[in-house]
């Protein structure tokens, strides 16, 4: 009830200042997804998104509400965005809530860290939605051809993931029945515990590439695991009875950096991050919390083609993790691959798309083709599948009974 209250309020005043000069675009959208596996609906979802927008020469304004409605009632409102521009001479400034997009890669988060994810429906939802509203203060600073980019976000937010109940919800198994102490997954929002990104970039003729550093937080939290003994009443034994479980979020210290060229009809991108402080699980009975501290490097090279109507893209993604113990329950090198092929036909309204994750380490993929027909500049209709095969060990085989077909129709205005 909180939450319809807060949207009528919102949009009620909104619509009453929309009057003065104002500008209001957005989108309307009906998304409905059927499983294969049983034939149930999965998903049953209109959304509202509003765009206000007040653009001047020094100061600009922006709002960008989101209404989710699930099934009949169950509503879900989100600011997306709500943010003040501030213009001078060499320097941008940004404050409220933004989303923030780093990176040159296509479906993986390399150096893209600043916002974090909704992760409740997996990767599915489309990217510019994935991305969850961060409040921070943003500067950009231009000197000729390049930018210094400065981002304080001193109110830390963390990765959604799906609640118990959920066809994604796939929590790990425990050898012993886990009790869950929260309370420190929540980070106070404080001076210390805010977080600074920096980034450099420099666009040219030959080459576009930037640089990047972040002392943030980790935003999925690490599971300390402390082991509960005591006497089984089943097997009438001393053994390990239970676990308590505390997650916790850790200081991360990343560097990295992204390019992309441009070598006739082909364009060669690459991006990698190291990362310093990452807490990862591992079955190693000595290790504090079942806890290891490494450092690891995640990167990406791809390749993409544009001839005509067609556009082919190939990525290959690795992460690597130094001083490797085999105890951990990471492997030491993930390895993925992805493709794109897109082609747009009779006058470019009707598209054809076929995007793949592929993971090499366990031979599962995610297959996600899709075609969508525009009947006019603000009407589209678009039918799709995500398509996950492959061992259940692997990240997208495990997804192996939500393999699902879908439509969204969608009305832009």
């Amino acid at each position: 009830m909180k939450t319809k209250l807060t949207a009528v309020l919102f949009m009620t005043v909104v619509f009453g200042y929309a009057q003065n000069n104002v500008d209001i675009s957005g989108f309307a959208r009906n998304y409905t997804s059927i499983l294969y596996d049983n034939g149930d609906f999965n998903m049953l979802q209109n959304t509202l998104n509003l765009n206000f927008d007040k653009m001047g020469d020094k100061v600009a304004f922006k709002a960008n509400p989101m209404l989710y409605l699930y099934g009949i009632d169950s509503l879900d409102f989100r600011m997306r965005e709500i943010y003040l521009d501030l213009y001078f001479k060499s320097v941008d400034i940004r404050i409220g809530k933004q989303q923030i997009v780093w990176g040159k890669a296509d479906g993986v988060f390399i150096t893209d860290i600043v916002s974090p994810l909704n992760l409740t429906e997996f990767l599915l939802p489309d990217f510019d939605e994935i991305r969850v509203g961060v409040y921070a203060v943003k500067l950009d600073y231009y000197v000729g051809n390049s930018t210094f980019e400065a981002i304080w976000k001193p109110v830390y937010a963390g990765n959604e993931f799906p609640p118990p109940g959920s066809i994604w919800y796939k929590p790990p198994e425990f050898p012993a029945p886990p009790t869950f102490d929260n309370s420190k997954e929540n980070i106070k929002p404080s001076f210390d515990n805010s977080e600074v990104y920096l980034k450099y970039s420099l666009t040219s003729s030959a080459v576009d590439f930037d640089l990047m550093g972040a002392y943030t937080w980790d935003q999925t939290p690490s599971m300390y695991v402390e082991k509960v003994f005591g006497f089984d009443t089943v097997t009438n034994q001393p053994g390990l009875t239970g676990l308590n479980i505390t997650p916790e979020h850790h200081r991360l210290y990343v560097g990295g950096g992204s390019f992309s060229s441009t070598i006739k009809s082909f364009v060669l991108r690459g991006e990698a991050a190291y990362y310093n402080g990452k807490y990862f699980q591992t079955t190693d009975p000595l290790a504090e919390g079942a806890l290891v501290e490494k450092d690891y490097m995640h990167y990406v090279v791809g390749l993409d083609y544009g001839v005509g109507h067609l556009r082919l893209s190939a990525q290959f993604i690795q992460k690597a993790i130094f001083d490797y113990d085999e105890m951990m329950n990471d492997d030491e090198f993930s390895n993925t691959m992805t493709f794109l092929a897109h082609y747009d036909a009779m006058r470019e309204t009707l598209h054809l798309e076929l995007f793949s994750y592929i993971g090499l380490n366990y031979g599962d993929a995610l297959i996600r083709p899709k075609i969508t027909y525009d009947f006019s500049d603000s009407f589209n209709i678009l039918l799709g599948s995500n398509i996950f095969v492959g061992d259940k060990q692997g990240m997208f085989g495990r997804y192996g009974d939500n393999s699902m077909i879908y439509t969204k129709i969608k009305y832009n205005f």
